[in-house]
Parts: C-alpha cells; sequence; structure tokens
C-alpha cells in the first residue's frame, strides 16, 4: 500500500480507508463517489471540490493558536486577522469564507481598486479592511467612502504621494480620514521562492527617512491621530521562521520609536503573510509549527514594547495561504496510458527477423521470477541498440514497433513478477519505464505555479490505495504545449496504478491548490476554469452547493471578445441546417475532452 506521504501534507483532513480517499469530516464521503454524483449531474471537464469546513478549521486554529499564545505571556494587544483576496477572490470561495470568519471579525486585504470594491460590498461592518499596493486617487477616494460606510479600513502608504494624496482628499471632500499605515521596507529579508517580497531591495514600503518624513507630514498637517499602523511582509510560504523573528525586532523597534516619538494612536503592526504550508509529500519541510510561530510573534514584540516602554502592539497577519490551500481539490481523469497499451496481439513478428528481435521475444516468453529482473535490464540494451540499428537504416518500422512492443511487454512482465520481491530493486530503472497519464485538464488554468515556478502540489490516485503503485509517471495534460507535462522525478517519484481504462476510470487528485491556483490560472488553447463545487455537511449529510459549470466555449470566445453572433451566423450560411445544430450545440459545450465525464 502506498500512502503518498498523506500523513506529511493533509493535517488529516484526508485518509485512506478500504484502497480508498475519503474526506476525513463527518460521514467521510469518499472522493469516487462524490464524482459519481456529479457525474450523474452531467457536470462534464476536470472537477475543483472546495470544502468550506477546513477554511473554517484554519481560522479557528489561527485565532485559537494566538490566544492562547497571549494567554501564556498576559499579552496585552489583540490579535486581528485578514484574507488576502489575491489569494483567491472568487465568490463561491470567498462567500462561505467570511461567513466562517463572522464571530472573529475576520477581515479582507485588497490590492487593486476591484478587490477594495468587492471589500466594501461583502466585508462585514467591524471587520479591518487593509488597503496595501499602489494607488491613484480615486482608489484613495475609496477608502474615504469605506470609511463613510462604517468600514475599519487602513490605508497602507507606499509611497510619499500617497500620502499627500491623502492630504489632498481630505480637504476637497471634507470627508472623515480612514486609518493610514506605514509599509516599512525592512533590511531583513524572507527565504525562498518569494523572498523577493522582503528586504533592502524589495518593491514595496518606506525607508527609514522616508518614514520619518511621512510621520513629519502627518504631524505638520494635524493628522498624525490617523497613524495606527505599520505594515511588512517578507515572503510567502516561510520553511524557516528564523527570517521572520529578525523582522519582528527590526519592525517592533520602527514602532516604539515612532511611539516615542509622538504617535500616540500607532497600535498596530501588521506582519504581512509567511505561514508556510506543506506542498511536499515526500519529507517534511516546514520547520516550525503555528504554536511556535504564534509564540514566538508575542515574544519578540512584547519584549520590544516592554524594553521602550510603549503598550504592546495589535497584532494584524495575512496568510491568505495558510487558510485557504487546504481547502481546495482538483480531480482529473485519466484518459489515456501511452506506452502502457501494447498488446502482444499487435506483434507482427516474419519469418525471419533480426536477431535482436528474436532474443526479444525469447526473453519474454522464457521470463520467470527468477531471470525478470536480468531480462528485463536485456531488453532495455536490445531496444536501444534496435533503434540505433533504426536509425541507420538496417531494419524496418515493423522491426522497430516490434522492438518497442516486445520491450514493453517484457518490462510489464517483469513489474508484474517482482512487485513484491523486488520492488526496491525495480525502482533503480525508474527512468526507463515510465508510464505517461494524459489528463483531461490544463496545467495552466488549474495548477499555473507548476508550469511558472516547478511549484510542488501532493498528487495521488483516489482509487486502488490498498494496492502498490509499480508505474512510475509522467503527467500530461491536455494542452497543445510541451510545458503542459509533470514530468516523472527520481528524487521525488511518483508511482501509480497499471490499469486497463476501458474496464475502469481511474482519477488523480491534486491538493493544496486553493491559494493562487484559481485567480493566476489562464486560458492557454482556451481551456477554462474546471467545474467549481462547493462541498459541505448538513446533519452528517454531504451537499453540492454553489455549482458553477466550466464554461462553454461561446461563454470563452464572448470573455475574450469575439463577436459569437457573427460566428453563429458564418457556420448557419455555411452549412446545412442538421450540421449547424450540431456545430451550435459542441458551442455549448466546455473545451474539454468527453470521455467517461460524458
Amino acid at each position: 500500500m502506498e500512502d503518498y506521504g498523506i500523513g506529511i501534507w493533509s493535517d488529516d483532513n484526508f485518509l485512506i480507508e478500504d484502497g480508498l480517499l475519503k474526506v476525513n469530516y463527518s460521514n467521510k464521503p469518499a472522493f469516487i463517489d462524490m464524482i459519481k454524483e456529479i457525474k450523474n449531474k452531467n457536470y462534464k471537464g476536470p472537477l475543483l471540490f472546495r470544502f468550506p469546513h477546513i477554511n473554517l478549521k484554519q481560522i479557528n486554529k489561527l485565532y485559537a493558536t494566538f490566544e492562547n499564545a497571549s494567554k501564556e505571556y498576559n499579552y496585552k494587544g489583540k490579535f486581528n486577522a485578514v484574507f488576502p483576496l489575491k489569494v483567491n477572490n472568487l465568490p463561491n470561495f470567498l462567500h462561505p469564507l467570511i461567513k466562517s470568519g463572522e464571530k472573529y471579525s475576520y477581515g479582507l486585504e485588497v490590492g487593486s481598486k476591484a478587490e477594495l470594491f468587492i471589500a466594501m460590498v461583502y466585508n462585514k461592518i467591524g471587520s479591518p479592511i487593509i488597503v496595501n499596493g499602489f494607488k491613484d486617487e480615486e482608489m484613495i477616494h475609496l477608502g474615504f467612502i469605506a470609511k463613510k460606510m462604517g468600514h475599519q479600513i487602513t490605508l497602507i502608504i507606499e509611497g510619499i504621494n500617497e500620502l499627500k494624496s491623502i492630504l489632498k482628499l481630505g480637504k476637497e471632500t471634507k470627508l472623515k480620514f480612514p486609518n493610514i499605515g506605514l509599509r516599512v521596507r525592512l533590511f531583513n529579508q524572507g527565504i525562498g521562492t518569494w523572498a523577493k517580497s522582503g528586504g533592502i531591495y524589495s518593491k514595496f514600503g518606506l525607508s527609514s527617512t522616508e518614514i520619518l518624513e511621512a510621520y513629519d507630514i502627518l504631524e505638520k498637517n494635524k493628522i498624525c491621530q490617523y497613524l495606527t499602523m505599520i505594515h511588512f511582509h517578507i515572503g510567502s510560504s516561510m520553511n524557516t521562521i528564523k527570517p521572520l523573528k529578525k523582522a519582528l525586532k527590526e519592525s517592533g523597534n520602527i514602532y516604539a520609536e515612532l511611539k516615542n516619538l509622538g504617535a500616540n494612536n500607532l497600535n498596530s503592526i501588521n506582519i504581512g503573510g509567511g505561514l508556510a504550508v506543506e506542498y511536499s509529500q515526500y519529507k517534511r519541510t516546514v520547520q516550525y509549527d503555528l504554536q511556535e510561530f504564534a509564540s514566538d510573534v508575542i515574544f519578540t514584540l512584547q519584549s520590544i514594547a516592554n524594553n521602550k516602554n510603549v503598550e504592546e502592539p495589535n497584532i494584524f497577519i495575512e496568510s491568505g495561504r495558510f487558510i485557504s490551500a487546504a481547502s481546495s481539490v482538483l480531480i482529473s481523469p485519466v484518459l489515456e496510458l501511452f506506452s502502457g497499451e501494447y498488446d502482444k496481439e499487435q506483434l507482427k513478428l516474419k519469418k525471419k527477423n533480426p536477431p535482436l528481435i528474436d532474443e526479444l521475444n525469447e526473453l519474454y516468453l522464457d521470463m520467470n521470477i527468477k531471470t525478470a529482473l536480468e531480462y528485463m535490464h536485456d531488453s532495455i540494451d536490445h531496444l536501444e541498440s534496435l533503434l540505433k540499428l533504426f536509425d541507420l537504416g538496417y531494419i524496418d518500422l515493423e522491426d522497430r514497433s516490434n522492438a518497442e512492443l516486445l520491450t514493453n511487454l517484457i518490462i510489464k512482465k517483469a513489474i508484474y513478477l517482482l512487485e513484491i520481491d523486488d520492488y526496491d530493486e525495480l525502482k533503480k530503472i525508474d527512468h526507463k519505464i515510465q508510464e505517461k497519464y494524459l489528463l483531461n485538464f490544463s496545467i495552466f488554468q488549474s495548477l499555473p505555479d507548476v508550469w511558472g515556478i516547478n511549484q510542488e502540489f501532493p498528487i495521488m490516485p483516489i482509487t486502488h490505495l490498498d494496492k502498490k503503485p509499480t508505474r512510475s509517471a509522467s503527467l500530461w495534460d491536455i494542452t497543445c504545449d510541451s510545458d503542459g507535462e509533470i514530468p516523472f522525478n527520481d528524487t521525488k517519484p511518483l508511482y501509480l496504478h497499471s490499469v486497463n481504462l476501458k474496464k475502469e476510470d481511474y482519477y488523480l487528485a491534486f491538493f493544496q491548490v486553493g491559494a493562487y491556483q484559481d485567480v493566476l490560472g489562464m486560458r492557454h488553447n482556451l481551456f477554462s476554469n474546471p467545474t467549481q463545487i462547493n462541498v459541505v455537511f448538513e446533519k452528517n449529510k454531504i451537499k453540492f452547493k454553489q455549482i458553477i459549470r466550466s464554461q462553454s466555449i461561446s461563454d470563452i470566445l464572448d470573455d475574450i471578445d469575439y463577436n459569437t453572433y457573427e460566428i453563429k451566423k458564418i457556420f448557419k450560411n455555411s452549412l446545412d441546417n442538421n450540421t449547424y445544430k450540431i456545430v451550435k450545440s459542441y458551442l455549448k459545450e466546455n473545451s474539454y475532452l468527453k470521455t467517461t465525464w460524458s
């Protein structure tokens, strides 16, 4: 049995039972049963299951852990959290998230005018709104309007000109000022893929000189009372906590210095994101837990506040990845196995074959458990020799086909014989016996970070989990692009099952995809989002809610500004009525391939 590292990355959200992958909640439904039910409802293409109860679990864990740490250290500041909309701003994800966080006044962080509109409409009054990123006067004006609506909003200043715009709009509109925060450019930097978010050369934040200049402007214009927060961010998903400790010391001292200068209403430090998510299914890469994280934050800020004789700051955190990643699971069926569907009936042996072909055939017929490994090695060597002979023109295409078929049949027979006794030895030649699994999804649409930054995601089948997987697997998507592949990696090998797709369905699940993948997904080859389904549990029964069907081809063409009325008109004028009806019906379908979902 292979557990695909589920004990490393799943945080007990999922489990393996009776050979099936299940949701470890309520009545513990199996993924295969959920898929069958969705399939019966005529939803087609890959599926994205969302589990709002996992978001709620993460929110509860975050607040409870910081509350416990605050009690342990008798910390006077309050803990607050906001969800960054850039991580996942789709409505069927966001609405349940906001509801889950209501009891904590869990808020939202925004970085654009469009996101600010969402927050102004859907964020609960009294829950904080943090506005990061570069801003023009319109965006700043929206901040004033949000304040007028009753929102607890803080505009984080990224440059001195933004502060000047706040002053200008305050005078022009006569509206009450929103809270103001200063994003500080720290010397200390995080580590890993997103480390450039922090450090002295980072894109965002004010230098020490600019911080003093900003404070001077606030003081001279008598609006220093609106300065309530300083903010920093040193990286997303930090696997070690050491860089955060350095950043906390630096930001804590900046906070204390501003307090002692006279910023009496400054009361909060926003530590940005950074809480790590475990993406590896091979070994643990995150070197701390949430309790250690919370304790270090509180202890460090408390020590600085006590040393500088200032009040302990309220703590804000923006760790959206921690909240959202685990709550979404992508499911795709395997369409085809390349190199694995060879059958001995396809052999076309001649009366007189090249000697190496005859040898391959003898290896296949004579193989037993004692000779399996030796014969498999021999067959691979013979195939390489025969391919060279083909290139030199000494054997024909039919000979080459027979060589490929026989070698593959030998490997599959050896795997069958050696599956138990010599499995470890078999792994040594994984790169020679890979299976190519063609999946009905787009990496560019559903897993863009795989293509963009080589991000890992846990991958596993949802059935056959009581059987040993024996095939080293490369995964292909259906896009017309060679980058649409997750190749086999012998340092982090993915093994899957050898299955007969004519007799059964075989599905793969991709985990930890709830952060960024939805909003970064691109329409390469004009593939749209998969069908999205919120899975909720009511009275120990599973219910599918907020189902959003994958877009039709016609809808996608509309979205990228094609005139679909014109397209249909051209088809209608070019085709007979029956053919036109067929084409019109195809336009109503999505771009994914029609297979077992049909």
